[in-house]
């Protein structure tokens, strides 16, 4: 389904469908038309004899330099030479696809001054695949993600990396030449950490629920009980996220034959907290999600730039290329994200030790001592939630002065969502440990029955390649296939065929 571009903005689904599944894109005639008015504007602008900020001035603390009418293409193309400038790996192709997308939705709404043609030409590269390599390092997120941007305007003007050069050329793109003010207007923007965020939403979203399967699936193989999220209890304490998860725990466990065989003379008065405060985490975690989906929502109509060009011909510089609202979305996630992943690695710990697992052998091995089971695996798991928490260190709180201190405050957006990147993959490995620990606990809670839940997550689990209890034998392709199933949404999709939607 082909993705339109208007003046008012995208969605996050067409970021993901763009960015991830390559759909097409168009730009619509309304937004065509937008963008011709606010060219003409600029066209006016750039004959005045007043000096306008980024049109007939340099840039950053340059600003008051002049700059005469013959010089000013190459102002716009010297800009982007000197501002591609990032250094180490490149990151990855959905991250770029998505800030192109982003970056054209912004011009494409008319606020910028740029020609169609150079909205026209950046979606011709998104529709032939032509994607440039972006750096790791560069960005500060303010003004922007400078670099990160001007990589992606090097090809637009063809320039830069060869391969991307002979690629355009192969798909019959012609270069543009810049004019007044659209160099600039090509790299003043929040679009590779909003993209970046949107990706990440997008992941927790389907995460978030698998945590609460697993979460249920520990809860069912280590006895413990379903009383702890009654509906009537949640409502003592009525925050969105963690109704929602108690209600997921309460479906995922019902019918559960193992649930119920402990229901009347079990002395244990009350499950670990791990266990217990299951929908209090994760359902946290999902009110964070939707704080930075609000934040998203918001920052996908918006016009970033800097100047901006208003529809009474004003050029107005700004700050909405500042990427704090952006940046905090990121920590909070990235917070989220360790948090979540702390207690599920709780009660894989539990389901392993033999002294809290109530009946389970050690390591969910039945000849423990010579075989080692699923030690190694919570090792592993311990290891992702570390790194996890070092991630949650807020990049959002950190700022770096930069061009002679005219622009002395920066948002490290980028930054923070480059670590909340790795933060979501790392979760989706935490949380299918935890699956394929429960799973086995499940299974050797036999004869008596999951729910059908749970029966379904271990039956997704088992076809995607993970076994079951046995003999010792090579973990990492089973982890792989677990995390697998995590993140293509075969267990969630699978449990969700038996019970229905998640919330």
């Amino acid at each position: 389904m082909t993705i339109s571009i208007g003046p008012s903005g995208v969605t996050r689904d067409d970021v993901v469908a763009v960015a991830r599944h390559a759909a097409p894109v168009s730009l619509s005639d309304a937004a065509r038309g937008a963008i011709r008015r606010s060219a003409e504007l600029i066209d006016a602008a750039s004959a005045s004899p007043t000096p306008v900020y980024g049109v007939s001035t340099g840039f950053g603390s340059l600003a008051n330099t002049v700059i005469p009418a013959d010089r000013r293409e190459e102002l716009q193309r010297a800009l982007i030479r000197s501002h591609a400038a990032g250094m180490g790996p490149p990151v990855e192709d959905e991250v770029v696809r998505a800030m192109m997308l982003l970056r054209a939705r912004t011009l494409a709404m008319g606020y910028s001054g740029v020609r169609p043609v150079v909205v026209e030409t950046m979606l011709a590269m998104l529709n032939a695949g032509v994607v440039p390599p972006v750096y790791e390092h560069g960005s500060l997120g303010a003004s922007g993600d400078l670099a990160p941007l001007a990589h992606v305007a090097m090809a637009l003007i063809g320039e830069g990396d060869t391969a991307t050069v002979t690629a355009l050329a192969a798909a019959g793109i012609e270069p543009i030449t810049l004019r007044a003010k659209e160099g600039l207007a090509l790299i003043n923007g929040t679009d590779g950490m909003l993209g970046m965020l949107v990706l990440a939403i997008a992941d927790l979203d389907r995460i978030l629920r698998t945590a609460d399967i697993a979460a249920a699936m520990s809860v069912e193989a280590l006895l413990g009980t379903d009383r702890a999220f009654a509906e009537d209890l949640m409502a003592l304490r009525p925050h969105p996220g963690q109704t929602a998860s108690a209600a997921n725990l309460r479906r995922l466990l019902a019918g559960s034959a193992i649930v119920a065989s402990h229901r009347v003379g079990d002395s244990r008065v009350q499950d670990a907290y791990s266990l217990r405060c299951a929908p209090q985490v994760n359902g946290a975690a999902r009110d964070a999600v939707d704080n930075a989906r609000r934040t998203a929502d918001i920052e996908l109509r918006s016009a970033i730039d800097n100047p901006t060009v208003l529809p009474d011909g004003r050029v107005e510089s700004c700050g909405h290329f500042h990427g704090a609202p952006v940046a905090l979305a990121c920590d909070i996630l990235a917070i989220a994200s360790a948090d979540v992943g702390a207690i599920a690695e709780r009660r894989t710990d539990r389901l392993l030790d033999r002294t809290r697992s109530q009946g389970l052998p050690p390591f969910l091995v039945d000849d423990a001592g010579v075989n080692s089971g699923l030690m190694i695996v919570q090792y592993t798991q311990a290891a992702m939630v570390a790194e996890n928490r070092r991630l949650a260190v807020p990049a959002s709180v950190d700022t770096i002065p930069t061009s002679a201190m005219q622009e002395d405050h920066v948002s490290m957006g980028w930054a923070a969502a480059r670590k909340l990147r790795r933060s979501v993959a790392n979760l989706a490995r935490i949380v299918a440990c935890e699956l394929v620990a429960a799973a086995r606990g499940v299974e050797m809670r036999t004869p008596l029955a999951p729910s059908a839940a749970t029966g379904a997550a271990v039956d997704a689990l088992r076809e995607a390649g993970v076994g079951g209890a046995g003999p010792d034998r090579w973990q990492a392709p089973e982890l792989a296939a677990a995390t697998d199933a995590v993140t293509s949404g075969a267990v969630l999709t699978a449990v969700e065929a038996a019970i229905g939607p998640l919330a």
